[in-house]
């Protein structure tokens, strides 16, 4: 008793050790950690190419007031206004440096984006490599759990217990074999011995007797060693033999 007390306090100190640092339970987390992460990543990635998209849409936009004012202050020399085209020249300038940080900010986008991208594609590789590998933990760890499973129920297994109650119902077989056996042999003794030699006797005399007419009937012995108190026979009286 005091044995399975023990034993059953200690499988409760060790059921809340194992779910605090159960292994299986901290790579499937780790699984889960790894799969929250890849919508956070697209997330980011996309805020980076949308930064870029928004660039490349102010770069033409740019790219057009450059051309148009341009044409502007073209028109305005060829229109003899210099005045005009002055002003134009100098609204093209703007256009221009602005069109200049346009392009290097989109190029620094596109960097991002791409080393954003590349990120994301090792990151994938490797999460793919971690969970395949978690995975395969998992199974042999839970094939350790089988096998401790089986090592603690063969531990367990009491065999001095059973072979003391197998030795026990085998002693109560044989002492209740003995008993029945002393009580036939009782049983016997109290037949009536001589009658049973008496008939034994008189079965074989008579035994005895059949051989004999048999022996006669086939010629064997002659008529006087046959002869007796009684002359019927197997076949009946000698009267029905000749008759």
């Amino acid at each position: 008793m005091w044995r399975r007390l023990s034993r059953m306090v200690r499988s409760f100190v060790g059921f809340f050790i194992s779910v605090g640092e159960n292994p299986e339970l901290i790579l499937e987390q780790n699984i889960r950690d790894m799969n929250d992460q890849v919508p956070r990543m697209n997330e980011s990635i996309a805020m980076v190419k949308a930064n870029a998209t928004l660039l490349e849409k102010e770069n033409d936009r740019y790219k057009n007031q450059v051309n148009d004012l341009t044409a502007k202050v073209k028109a305005s020399i060829q229109g003899g206004r210099d005045d005009l085209a002055g002003s134009f020249a100098i609204q093209l300038e703007q256009v221009r440096g602005a069109l200049a940080r346009n392009q290097a900010q989109l190029q620094t986008a596109h960097s991002a984006l791409d080393k954003a991208l590349a990120v994301k594609k090792a990151f994938m590789l490797e999460k793919e490599r971690k969970t395949q590998e978690a995975l395969n933990a998992i199974r042999d760890y839970r094939r350790a759990q089988w096998q401790k499973k089986v090592a603690d129920s063969m531990e367990t297994f009491e065999v001095a217990g059973i072979s003391q109650t197998h030795d026990e119902m085998v002693r109560k077989i044989e002492e209740q074999t003995a008993v029945n056996e002393a009580r036939m042999e009782l049983a016997l003794g109290n037949v009536d011995q001589q009658k049973i030699k008496i008939e034994e006797e008189a079965e074989k005399m008579q035994a005895n007797e059949l051989v004999k007419q048999f022996k006669a009937e086939m010629g064997l012995l002659s008529p006087q060693a046959s002869s007796g108190p009684a002359q019927k026979t197997i076949g009946g009286t000698e009267a029905q033999k000749t008759a």
